[in-house]
């Protein structure tokens, strides 16, 4: 299994905020995760772009080193290494996202990962960490049944009803997405998922293919852009606002969600903008018939 270098481990603290390193307790568990979530936004823009990244852990962290970003794989990948090299027990599981309009499976185009810590009374507890879901959760979840709050969003955590054994994270109702399923059996390296990765990478039948979208989770609420659409949602609800012009589109990427699209030339830029452009005119015009 790939572990950072002392160089990697700092720099990787470093993108997400954080100063020191530290025994691997409870309390630096959830600073990380709320670090990593606050500073790293989930992203289809490489999808969209046609130049994505392997999901190889190396691979993963040296997106995060570099400035870049990625979606499930290549966060929960890459925090996974971080966390197994800082001395965390973690855990890789399938997992499966249920989009509006389906049934919940468990399929493998989701990461899943659990950590087990060690508590104040020094007895052993079972967590779910995911930063790699775009909007959602901000802190780590306890593998427990029951109802969490976290900022304006309720999560919910139950048994799998396709999994025996298995459990579910149930998404806040107004978001973007139902739940997700998880296996409980423990994988031992991530080769399940490279062929799904493949897929919604590559494949014009993938979801994110065609879809410029990234979203960042905070405190307080989350962001979402999709297109020329930036949604913001906190505690007194949703605000959609639209994005006609280049200059704001880079400026809201950079200043919102902390992508400045380090590995594109302006030229590239330029026609990711026009796309998304074009993209955007005409679901406008979809939406008028």
């Amino acid at each position: 299994m790939y572990m950072l270098t002392n160089e990697e481990i700092k720099a990787y603290l470093n993108r997400i905020g954080i100063e020191d390193i530290e025994p691997p307790t409870k309390e630096y568990f959830f600073e990380l995760h709320k670090a990593h979530v606050k500073s790293v936004p989930w992203q289809t823009i490489d999808i969209f772009a046609g130049k994505p990244d392997g999901i190889d852990l190396k691979d993963s962290v040296q997106l995060i080193l570099n400035h870049r970003s990625g979606y499930c794989f290549h966060h929960n990948g890459a925090f996974s290494a971080l966390l197994r090299t800082l001395g965390y027990k973690v855990q890789f599981h399938r997992a499966g996202v249920q989009p509006p309009g389906t049934e919940p499976r468990i399929n493998s185009f989701h990461l899943g990962l659990t950590v087990n810590v060690v508590n104040d009374l020094l007895e052993e507890e079972v967590w779910i960490a995911d930063v790699g879901l775009g909007d959602m959760p901000f802190e780590p979840l306890p593998l427990q049944a029951g109802s969490y709050n976290q900022g304006p969003f309720t999560y919910k955590v139950a048994d799998s009803g396709v999994a025996a054994n298995g459990w579910r994270l149930e998404h806040d109702p107004q978001a973007s997405f139902i739940g997700v399923d998880f296996d409980p059996y423990v994988l031992d390296d991530i080769e399940e998922f490279k062929p799904k990765h493949e897929h919604y990478s590559r494949s014009p039948e993938s979801p994110w293919f065609n879809m410029f979208l990234i979203r960042h989770r905070h405190a307080a609420g989350s962001n979402e852009l999709r297109g020329c659409v930036w949604s913001k949602r906190d505690i007194h609800g949703i605000q959609k606002i639209e994005i006609n012009n280049k200059t704001q589109w880079l400026e809201v990427l950079g200043d919102i969600f902390r992508e400045n699209l380090v590995s594109y030339s302006s030229q590239e830029r330029d026609e990711l903008w026009k796309r998304v452009r074009i993209a955007h005119e005409e679901w406008k015009r979809s939406q008028a018939v």
